[in-house]
């Protein structure tokens, strides 16, 4: 299928590993030139090093703490000044740390709030006037199949990460005839450093090793496997490209059929 992005402006927030790696090298593959940002320099210089080599895109890495005041912006204000547009907004800052409820602190739900809501906002606000003057434009939230189905262990990431989804929701109506849409992808158990982390939480925790808590981890979902990340990356690029220009203010579960609701 053909996505009708190619040359167009797309900024990656995490895109030094996982999945933002991963959608980044999808939606390069599609000839779109990218802003990605990560708060590790190395690792984000490597990434962006080998997405400009492998497609021959135009790539602009950055550094950046999306928790540090005014960062996201700023970012994002850098990147419509090297490409003079930016059409395609990838928010995605990883997840909030593990912790039962008594474990954490005020400081950790309020840095939680900043890295997970807080900065999706900040990098939107920046680039959404220039989007809707364009008359064309997306904003693709990463979250997590916990705003459908909280996971044990992730308080923070249950309870923010809804906050996106009802924000995104509201601001797909309130944006949608300028040609804007606004959509959530909600992954579930993808094969990434933050589920081996995951995992190693689970075993920990449970006083399990880390292959057990892998193996009852994928016997709960219908698939019985890790998802991938390029799995992912291409609902992304599908979102992001011409095709889906009727679709805003969804959320979309991939998660090998783990979350069992009908809504």
């Amino acid at each position: 299928m053909e996505m009708g992005i190619k040359g167009k402006v797309a900024l990656v927030g995490g895109a030094s590993r996982g999945l933002g790696f991963a959608v980044a090298k999808g939606l390069a593959a599609e000839g779109c030139h990218l802003a990605l940002c990560a708060r590790g320099e190395e690792k984000l210089t490597e990434a962006a090093g080998k997405i400009a080599d492998e497609y021959g895109v135009q790539v602009m890495a950055q550094p950046v703490d999306l928790v540090a005041q005014g960062a996201a912006a700023a970012f994002a204000g850098a990147a419509l000044e090297r490409f003079g547009r930016v059409d395609i907004l990838v928010n995605n800052a990883g997840g909030p740390p593990t912790g039962a409820f008594l474990d954490l602190d005020e400081t950790a739900w309020r840095r939680a709030v900043e890295l997970t809501l807080l900065s999706a906002q900040a990098m939107t606000r920046a680039l959404l006037p220039a989007m809707m003057q364009a008359g064309w434009g997306r904003v693709i939230n990463m979250t997590s199949v916990s705003v459908k189905q909280p996971l044990a262990g992730l308080i923070l990431s249950n309870s923010i990460r809804a906050a996106v989804v009802g924000w995104a929701k509201t601001l797909a109506d309130e944006v949608a005839a300028s040609g804007v849409t606004v959509n959530n992808i909600l992954p579930g158990w993808m094969h990434t450093e933050r589920v081996e982390q995951l995992l190693k939480h689970r075993a920990e925790t449970e006083g399990i090793s880390r292959d057990q808590a892998l193996a009852e981890t994928v016997a709960a979902i219908p698939l019985k496997r890790l998802g991938k990340p390029e799995e992912f990356a291409a609902l992304v690029v599908f979102l992001a490209g011409q095709p889906a220009d009727y679709i805003t203010g969804a959320s979309y579960l991939i998660d090998g059929g783990l979350y069992r609701g009908l809504t």
